[in-house]
């Protein structure tokens, strides 16, 4: 067991907004939280993440509880990419992704070839090499997002979590993100908004609504016409498609 969520509740004053969220994330696994806006994805991300504790339950880090492992533990394996990252505006890239480093490095240490080496190797596979001389305020939404994708790399994390990390990008960027984080050595939690983007790259998924866990499992098991209808108030037609053979959906009018 990589990542584990046991019975986590998380309140915003008298809002109960998750409500014993239990769920496992096996090591190297890419696990897919989907649910409606305001089913709780965003807060359930941040309190795997450790930046907020939630109210009751606990997050399980291979075996220890979360919010008892020292922060700078935490950081040096566990990377998180925000939906909306912001960033001092006179840096340019590559200065954003050597922040990625600092968790891995002595209050006295220099900057070292293996610093240099995760940068440059997170660039790259962040499609942002040439972009590293480019001032934050003249890149695209979709350049920024990518950006904050290579910080995160760079972090060589463990665990990696991102939240809804295909907005702002174009097809081509979508497609090139979800197949990289898939093709990684790492266990990570995505959040996404498209399902059949969710049912091609994730391992498994899980589900929420109104704050509670409601299916989870492969997508071939959670991907279901009655579960359109009743999470995602659609019509739609699922089969597998012919081209890769996993689910593929497709939505009706009306």
């Amino acid at each position: 067991m990589s990542f584990a969520a046991e019975n986590i509740c998380w309140k915003i004053r008298s809002k109960t907004v998750l409500d014993g969220v239990s769920f496992t994330v096996r090591p190297g696994e890419m696990l897919g939280l989907l649910g409606p806006n305001g089913s709780g994805k965003t807060s359930l991300l941040r309190l795997m993440a450790g930046l907020k504790r939630p109210h009751a339950g606990r997050v399980m880090l291979e075996g220890e509880d979360l919010g008892a492992i020292q922060r700078r533990r935490v950081a040096q394996r566990v990377a998180f990419v925000e939906q909306h990252a912001t960033t001092n505006a006179s840096l340019m890239v590559e200065d954003v992704v050597r922040l990625g480093r600092f968790p891995h490095r002595g209050l006295f240490s220099g900057w070292s070839a293996e610093d240099e080496a995760c940068v440059e190797h997170a660039l790259a596979h962040a499609g942002m090499a040439h972009k590293r001389r480019d001032r934050w305020q003249t890149l695209s939404g979709g350049e920024r997002q990518r950006a904050h994708i290579a910080r995160a790399l760079a972090q060589s994390p463990r665990e990696l979590i991102l939240d809804e990390p295909t907005n702002h990008l174009d097809v081509q960027h979508q497609m090139a993100l979800l197949a990289l984080i898939a093709r990684l050595p790492i266990t990570s939690i995505i959040a996404l908004h498209d399902l059949n983007h969710a049912a091609l790259f994730c391992d498994r998924l899980v589900v929420l609504k109104e704050g509670r866990v409601v299916a989870e499992g492969t997508p071939e098991a959670v991907l279901t016409e009655a579960l359109m209808r009743s999470v995602f108030q659609v019509e739609a037609r699922i089969a597998p498609s012919p081209y890769h053979g996993r689910p593929h959906i497709q939505f009706l009018p009306g």
